[in-house]
C-alpha cells in the first residue's frame, strides 16, 4: 500500500471566526486541534499564528508557546509558515526558524498579486536569505508553488545552491492571483519538477476535492484544513479540522493507500531530526 502524507493546515492567516467559528486561533486552541488531527491520521501540521485580535502574525512568542504545547501532546511533524503576515519584515519571517528549528518551513517561491487586493512579497534577496537560513538550521523547505513560474524560480535556486535536492513541493491551486485549481494545471505543474522531488497538493475552496483526488491518482501527498477550505460539503461548514483529516484517511484507504505516520513522513521527506 502506498503511503500518503496528510498535512493539516488548521488556521491560516485569513479565515475568521465569522467565516467558521471552529477555526483555532489561540496557541491552546491550535495545539488541541493539531492533537486531534494527529489522532485522526495527520502526519504534518502546517502552522500559522494569530494575534489577540485574530489577525495573522509572525510573533515568535506565539510560535514558541504553540510549538511547546503541541510537542507535549504528540510527535507530529511541524511545518511553520514564513508568510503569516503581509506586513512582516524579512527578519520576523525567519526568526522562529533559528529559535525553534522546525523540521519543515514554508518557502513561497515568488512574489504575486494576492487575492486581487494586495501583494505577497517574496523578493529574490529574501528567498536567498531564507534558503540559507533554512540550511543553517536544518529546516527542510516546503517549496510552495502558487503559479508555474515559481517552479522555474525554485530550479534556479537549486542550481545556485540556495535550495538542495530533493525538493519537497506544495502545489497551492486556486488562490486568486495564482494558477487555477484544475486537474490539468496540477498535471502540468507536476511535470515541471525534478523526478526525485516529493510533492503535495491542495485546492482552495471548491477546488479542494478535485485536487485532492487528482493528487492521490498522480501519486502525490495531500493537504487539508481550514486554512484552505472552511466547508466539509457544499454550504456545510466543517465542524473541525479533524473532520477533514478523517475524510482524507477514509478516501486514501478506499483507494488502496495508507496514511503515513509522522515517522513514515520523516522517512519519505528525508528529514534529519527523526526524533520530532
Amino acid at each position: 500500500m502506498s503511503k500518503v502524507i496528510i498535512t493539516v493546515a488548521p488556521t491560516g492567516a485569513w479565515p475568521s471566526k465569522k467565516d467558521n467559528p471552529a477555526i483555532p486561533f489561540t496557541p491552546k486552541e491550535i495545539a488541541q486541534d493539531v492533537h486531534e488531527c494527529y489522532k485522526a491520521g495527520a502526519a504534518v501540521a502546517h502552522l500559522h499564528m494569530r494575534d489577540d485580535q485574530g489577525l495573522g502574525t509572525m510573533s515568535l512568542e506565539k510560535f514558541q508557546e504553540t510549538v511547546a504545547l503541541i510537542k507535549e501532546k504528540c510527535d507530529i511533524v511541524l511545518n511553520l509558515t514564513t508568510s503569516g503576515d503581509l506586513n512582516a519584515t524579512d527578519e520576523s519571517r525567519m526568526a522562529h526558524l533559528a529559535k525553534l528549528k522546525p523540521e519543515l518551513g514554508s518557502y513561497d517561491c515568488g512574489t504575486m498579486n494576492w487575492n486581487h487586493n494586495s501583494v505577497f512579497y517574496n523578493t529574490p534577496s529574501f528567498l536567498e536569505k531564507l534558503g540559507l537560513a533554512m540550511r543553517e538550521n536544518d529546516v527542510k523547505p516546503e517549496v510552495e508553488i502558487f503559479d508555474a513560474g515559481m517552479v522555474y524560480t525554485s530550479l534556479y535556486y537549486l542550481k545556485q545552491g540556495v535550495l538542495t535536492a530533493p525538493i519537497h513541493y506544495q502545489f497551492v491551486l486556486g488562490v486568486p492571483g495564482g494558477i487555477g485549481a484544475t486537474v490539468q494545471n496540477l498535471v502540468f505543474l507536476q511535470n515541471l519538477i525534478p523526478p526525485d522531488s516529493t510533492w503535495s497538493a491542495l485546492g482552495v475552496g471548491k477546488g479542494h476535492m478535485p485536487i485532492f483526488l487528482a493528487a492521490l491518482a498522480l501519486g502525490g501527498h495531500v493537504r487539508v484544513g481550514m486554512e484552505d477550505n472552511i466547508f466539509i460539503d457544499k454550504g456545510v461548514l466543517a465542524k473541525s479540522n479533524a473532520q477533514f483529516v478523517e475524510r482524507a484517511v477514509r478516501i486514501i484507504k478506499e483507494t488502496n493507500g495508507s496514511p503515513a505516520t509522522p515517522a513514515e513522513a520523516r522517512s519519505i521527506l528525508g528529514l534529519k531530526k527523526l526524533g520530532g
